[in-house]
């Protein structure tokens, strides 16, 4: 093995691991998000993997996702590497605004819950809307609709 050979193992290591530290940290919302995904596919849901990413939709997860407090024409949501969606085509729609959070989940971990809440509230409390003027959805809102 030469040094260059070497070299680039040692980056791929490198890269695999802080891609591994990234999933251990968003993975209690993830554990979460496989539990309603798995209750779903015991309805007649469906899962998929898309781009490392679990995307459950269709029998329980469309109706979790319908009943979350921003309404029944939230198309999904993301915890940690989950994304649950009402549909495939909802989850092709919502893709690039989805995998906003995800990156959010990695940067943030399991403080994600709390500095969402947070910031809803913060801008609540302010006038604005809780969702809509949320820094997050912000953020993953300037990526895709």
């Amino acid at each position: 093995m030469n040094t260059r050979t070497a070299s680039a193992a040692g980056l791929t290591l490198w890269v695999w691991l802080w891609k591994l530290t990234r999933i251990v940290w968003a993975s209690p919302y993830s554990l979460l998000g496989v539990l309603v995904g798995g209750v779903g596919l015991l309805s007649g849901g469906h899962v998929r993997l898309s781009g490392g990413v679990l995307e459950f939709y269709g029998g329980f997860t469309r109706w979790f996702v319908q009943h979350l407090p921003t309404g029944a024409h939230t198309l999904g949501v993301t915890w940690g590497h989950v994304i649950l969606g009402q549909s495939a085509q909802a989850l092709e729609y919502a893709a690039e605004h989805e995998r906003v959070h995800v990156r959010q989940f990695e940067l943030w971990g399991p403080l994600m819950g709390p500095a969402y809440l947070s910031a809803s509230l913060y801008v609540w409390l302010r006038g604005g809307h809780a969702y809509l003027d949320n820094p997050f959805e912000i953020a993953a809102y300037r990526k895709a609709p």
